[in-house]
C-alpha cells in the first residue's frame, strides 16, 4: 500500500485498529491473559519472544485479514520482527492492514494530575527506520488522572510537540492523552481535554493532520467536534479498562469514532487453543468490535 492508499483507508474508517503494542511493563499481564503465567520465561528476551509469537499468531490468523481490521499498532520489537518469514510490516501490508508503531518510552511520575511521556532519545532515528520499513504512523501515550487544566494543557502541548516531530518524518501521529476511566473527575477531565485539543488543532500550521486516540467519554458524543475537525484524520478510542462488551456498548454511542482496542480484542484468546479455536475466538471479537465501530446507536 502506498501512503495515499493508507491515508484514504484510515480516513474512511470502515473498520477498527488493533492495538498490539504492549511494552515491557504490560507484557507479563498480557501474557497471563493469554494463558502464559509469569515465571514461564527466564529472561526479558524470552518474554518478548513469547509476546511476539502471540502477535504473529493474531496477524496471520484468517480472521485478521477479513477486512474489518484496517490497521495495527506495533511494539518496536514487533516492527523489527518476522511473521512466517516476512518482515511484520510487509505481512500487514499484504493483508491490507495499515501499520503504526508505538514510540513512547513510558510515563513520568504524576504531577498536576497527569503523567507526561518520558523523554524519547533517538526518536528521529527510530522514525526514519519506521518510515523505511513501510510504517504509516506512530502512537504516543500519556495519562490524565484528574481534571487539572494546567496538567492537561501540559500533556496536550507535549503531545503536539511530538506530533510535529513525527509529521516532519512523513509519518502520521496518533496522539493518545488517555483519561483514566476510574478518575473521580473523569467528566471534567474529558471537557478540559476537549478544549485544550481544539485550541492546539486550531493553531496547527500548514495543512498537516493528526489522529487522536481517546478514552471513551463519560458523556457520549462529547468528542464530535474533534471527529469533525478538518485537521483530524480520524478519532479512535481505547478500551481503557472496560471489558469488550462494555467498551463496545460505549463505543457505539459515539458517532464517527472507531475502536483501537488491545485488551478488549485479546481477552478471549489463549495459547492453549487449537488454531481453529483461536481463529473462531478472534473472529468473534473482531466482529463485535467492528460492529460497534461502524454501526452507531442513539446515546
Amino acid at each position: 500500500m502506498q501512503t495515499a492508499d493508507m491515508t484514504a483507508k484510515i480516513a474512511a474508517g470502515h473498520g477498527f485498529i488493533a492495538a498490539l503494542d504492549q511494552s515491557g511493563g504490560s507484557t507479563p499481564k498480557a501474557l497471563k491473559g493469554y494463558g502464559i503465567e509469569e515465571g514461564s520465561w527466564l529472561s526479558d528476551e524470552e518474554m518478548f519472544d513469547l509476546i511476539h509469537q502471540m502477535r504473529v499468531r493474531i496477524i496471520t490468523a484468517p480472521a485478521f485479514a477479513n477486512g474489518k481490521v484496517i490497521a495495527a499498532i506495533l511494539f518496536e520489537r514487533t516492527m523489527d520482527g518476522q511473521a512466517n518469514g516476512q518482515p511484520v510490516p510487509q505481512a500487514l501490508h499484504d493483508r491490507g492492514v495499515v501499520p503504526f508503531i508505538k514510540i513512547d518510552k513510558g510515563l513520568e511520575a504524576e504531577a498536576n494530575g497527569v503523567q507526561l511521556m518520558k523523554p524519547m532519545p533517538g526518536l528521529d532515528a527510530l522514525l526514519d527506520r519506521a518510515r523505511g520499513l513501510g510504517m504509516f504512523g506512530t502512537k504516543e501515550r500519556s495519562v490524565v488522572n484528574l481534571g487539572n487544566r494546567e496538567g492537561i494543557a501540559a500533556i496536550v502541548a507535549q503531545q503536539f510537540e511530538v506530533a510535529r516531530q513525527v509529521l516532519s518524518h512523513g509519518l502520521m501521529p496518533i496522539i493518545e492523552p488517555e483519561v483514566n476511566i476510574k478518575s473521580p473527575e473523569r467528566a471534567e477531565a474529558d471537557a478540559i481535554l476537549l478544549d485544550e485539543i481544539l485550541k492546539a488543532l486550531d493553531t496547527m500550521p500548514g495543512e498537516d493532520k493528526v489522529m487522536l486516540k481517546l478514552s471513551l467519554p463519560a458523556k457520549p458524543g462529547l468528542f464530535l467536534p474533534l471527529v469533525e475537525h478538518p485537521r483530524v484524520l480520524h478519532v479512535v478510542a481505547l478500551s481503557g479498562g472496560f471489558n469488550r462488551t462494555e467498551a463496545c456498548v460505549e463505543l457505539a454511542k459515539n458517532q464517527g469514532i472507531i475502536a483501537s482496542f488491545s485488551r478488549a480484542l485479546l481477552e478471549d484468546l489463549r495459547q492453549q487453543m487449537s488454531d481453529e479455536e483461536f481463529d473462531r475466538a478472534l473472529a468473534e471479537a473482531i466482529d463485535e468490535i467492528y460492529d460497534a465501530s461502524v454501526d452507531k446507536v442513539a446515546a
